[in-house]
């Protein structure tokens, strides 16, 4: 058994698993997930920015969302009935704060020396750094899993991820697996409810139903250099954020219709890159948090009318575990000493191991 503790670009809470790996398909043997306060989810948004004492700052951040991970692996044991010597090791990504590959690193903040200790079990941490000194962009590292347990010898599929950031894996049973990040997943949808109604999140899409696309605004947010770029390639908040949306707002723009062009924002981009990269799959399978915005499925459906668009559910996993799943997924992989990036997704120099390791 492997616990995987993941919490995305979304910065909401932290998602863990426990998930056995004895059968040739991973089985799900119980999940928990922890929200962020309001105030932690700020401090951490915080650090996007330069500010005073950041080094201080996100030490002392590690820590505190290091006890919630502990918290977090403490219940999952408890929902499966488990004891802590029935677990080989933890994956835990971090939480992400900046993400710059061109620059030569990424931050994901936690303390795993400090998580083997409070948990006391062995720590796998740190996945990314390694596949950025090869050269590679350190994303996105998902594909690796979804190779593994998504992969038909017959079907056409590609695994489109939804969080903060949404990202593909292209599953061409005639060709070796590629992917690469897309652009914004829910990022600037759920900044902009946050702005405007309070909401964490726009529920089923709702929201953004009742609105109308503002043309103008989304002919200038799909200009953005990034959409044009080839892969392999990787985006974050660097790109992708709150003021940079709001540059390109006016006054005459009605909230809601912002709403709704963000969501075709998402819509178009996932659409645009997988008919000029992809082609016409057979299958779009989507997981994590934009699996339950049923607007954006009946617009992807609407978009990519030859693709039938489903949910990882219907393939067996859950669309809410598949990244925490992953992360137990490579932390299995480091401890084997097997290779945990796909060259060809993050366009490093050649297959690494992935992970530093932190004995309990």
């Amino acid at each position: 058994m492997y616990v995987g503790i993941m919490s995305g670009t979304s910065m909401d809470g932290v998602d863990a698993v426990l998930v056995d790996f004895s059968a040739p398909i991973p089985r799900l043997a119980a999940t928990h997930y922890v929200p962020y306060e309001h105030d932690l989810s700020a401090r951490l948004l915080a650090l996007q920015a330069r500010s005073d004492n950041e080094l201080h700052v996100a030490a002392r951040l590690g820590i505190e969302i290091t006890h919630l991970y502990a918290a977090a692996v403490k219940s999952v044991l408890a929902k499966a009935d488990l004891g802590v010597d029935s677990v080989r090791a933890i994956g835990c990504h971090g939480q992400t704060v900046r993400h710059n590959p061109r620059a030569g690193y990424t931050i994901q903040l936690g303390n795993p020396a400090l998580l083997a200790e409070l948990s006391g079990i062995d720590v796998v941490a740190d996945f990314r750094s390694r596949d950025i000194a090869a050269g590679g962009q350190g994303a996105p590292l998902v594909p690796a899993f979804h190779e593994a347990v998504f992969r038909h010898p017959g079907v056409h599929r590609v695994i489109l991820n939804v969080g903060g950031f949404s990202n593909v894996t292209d599953l061409n049973p005639f060709s070796a697996t590629s992917g690469f990040d897309i652009g914004p997943g829910n990022v600037l949808l759920d900044a902009w409810i946050r702005r405007c109604k309070g909401e964490a999140y726009d529920e089923g899409g709702g929201w953004s139903a009742g609105g109308r696309v503002i043309p103008q605004l989304l002919d200038v947010l799909l200009s953005h250099p990034f959409f044009l770029s080839d892969p392999p390639k990787s985006c974050g908040r660097e790109q992708f954020n709150p003021d940079w949306l709001e540059s390109h707002l006016s006054r005459d723009f009605a909230a809601v219709d912002v709403q709704a062009t963000l969501l075709e924002l998402t819509a178009s981009s996932i659409a645009r890159a997988v008919q000029k990269w992809i082609g016409v799959p057979a299958e779009l399978v989507v997981c994590g948090g934009g699996a339950h915005n049923r607007v954006l499925l009946r617009r992807l459906s609407e978009l990519m009318p030859h693709t039938q668009v489903v949910s990882s559910d219907d393939l067996g996993i859950g669309a809410d575990w598949v990244e925490a799943m992953a992360f137990a997924w490579l932390a299995r992989q480091a401890l084997l000493g097997r290779t945990g990036n796909l060259p060809s997704v993050t366009g490093s120099r050649g297959p690494r191991v992935l992970g530093a390791v932190y004995p309990r």
